[in-house]
C-alpha cells in the first residue's frame, strides 16, 4: 500500500509518546505480575490505571521507573530506553506509601526535591501551591514526624508538582485525603493537565478517573484487559464505569 510522501513527513514530526510498554512481563517466582501487556500512552494525556490491588499495577510502574527488572518486553519513556538512566530525567514520581525522611522539616525536603529535580526552589511558588493543597504555611517549618498522614501526602504531591516536570506518576495520589482535599488536589492535577504535563494516575476511585482522565486502562490479572477513554468504557455498560469495571474483570 503507498503512503503520499507527506503524511510520512508529518509521522516524522510527530512527537513520540510519553510512554510506550511493549510485551512487557515481571512474575515473582510462580507468580506472574504482568503477562505480555502492550500500552502506549501519548504525551500530554491524563491517563487513569485501574486495577485491583495484587492486579499489577504498581508493579507496571516500578518497572517503568527500573525499579524492578522487567522478564520480557521493552518500555520507552519519551522515545528513549527506559533503562538508560537519562530517560527517567523527565519523571515526577509520587509512590502509594510516600515516606519522607522523618528528621526533615517541610521546607527542608522541598528543597531537597528541588535540588534533586535540578529546580530553583521559590516560596512564592511554594506557598501558592500550598494554598492550593490546603496545606498550612506553618507545617513547613514542623519536623516531617509531626505531620498526619494527610499532610504527608501533600508533602509529597507538592514536591511532585513544584519538580516542572514532563511526566508525572501517581500512584494512588488522593490516598490519606479528606473529601476536601481530595477536590482541591484534582483541581490542581487538572491544571498541571491544562499546562501540558503528561499525568498517569493510578486510583481505585472509579469516580476520579472518570472525571479527570482523557484516557483509561484497566488491568486484572497481569493483562490489559481495556484502553480507552472513560465515556467509552461506561457507555458499553449502561453508562456505569463501576458496572463496565464488574463486567470487563468477569469477562476480559
Amino acid at each position: 500500500m503507498f503512503t503520499p510522501a507527506g503524511v510520512w513527513a508529518k509521522l516524522a514530526c510527530m512527537p513520540p509518546p510519553a510512554l510506550r510498554i511493549s510485551r512487557l512481563a515481571k512474575s515473582f517466582g510462580r507468580s506472574c505480575a504482568v503477562a505480555g501487556l502492550d500500552l502506549e500512552i501519548a504525551d500530554g494525556e491524563f491517563f487513569g490505571l485501574v486495577g485491583a490491588n495484587g492486579a499489577g499495577k504498581t508493579t507496571l510502574i516500578k518497572c517503568v521507573l527500573d525499579f524492578c527488572l522487567a522478564d520480557e518486553g521493552s518500555i520507552e519513556i519519551f522515545g528513549t530506553d527506559h533503562r538508560r538512566t537519562d530517560s527517567r530525567a523527565r519523571i515526577a514520581y509520587l509512590p502509594e506509601r510516600f515516606v519522607p525522611p522523618y528528621y526533615l522539616r517541610g521546607r527542608d525536603f522541598l528543597r531537597y526535591s528541588c535540588a534533586l529535580h535540578r529546580r530553583s526552589y521559590a516560596e512564592d511558588e511554594t506557598q501558592a501551591l500550598l494554598a492550593a493543597l490546603e496545606l498550612e504555611a506553618g507545617a513547613l517549618d514542623k519536623p516531617v514526624r509531626a505531620y498526619s498522614k494527610g499532610m504527608t501526602q501533600k508533602l509529597g504531591l507538592a514536591a511532585c508538582l513544584l519538580s516542572g516536570k514532563d511526566l508525572h506518576i501517581l500512584d494512588e495520589p488522593t490516598s490519606g485525603l479528606d473529601p476536601k482535599a481530595r477536590a482541591l488536589l484534582k483541581q490542581a492535577l487538572r491544571q498541571q493537565h491544562a499546562a501540558g504535563r503528561t499525568l498517569v494516575m493510578t486510583s481505585h476511585a472509579l469516580q476520579d478517573v472518570g472525571e479527570m482522565c482523557t484516557r483509561m486502562a484497566v488491568i486484572h490479572g497481569g493483562r490489559l484487559r481495556y484502553a480507552g477513554t472513560p465515556a467509552a468504557f461506561a457507555a458499553a455498560h449502561g453508562g456505569c464505569l463501576e458496572t463496565a469495571y464488574l463486567e470487563c474483570i468477569r469477562h476480559g
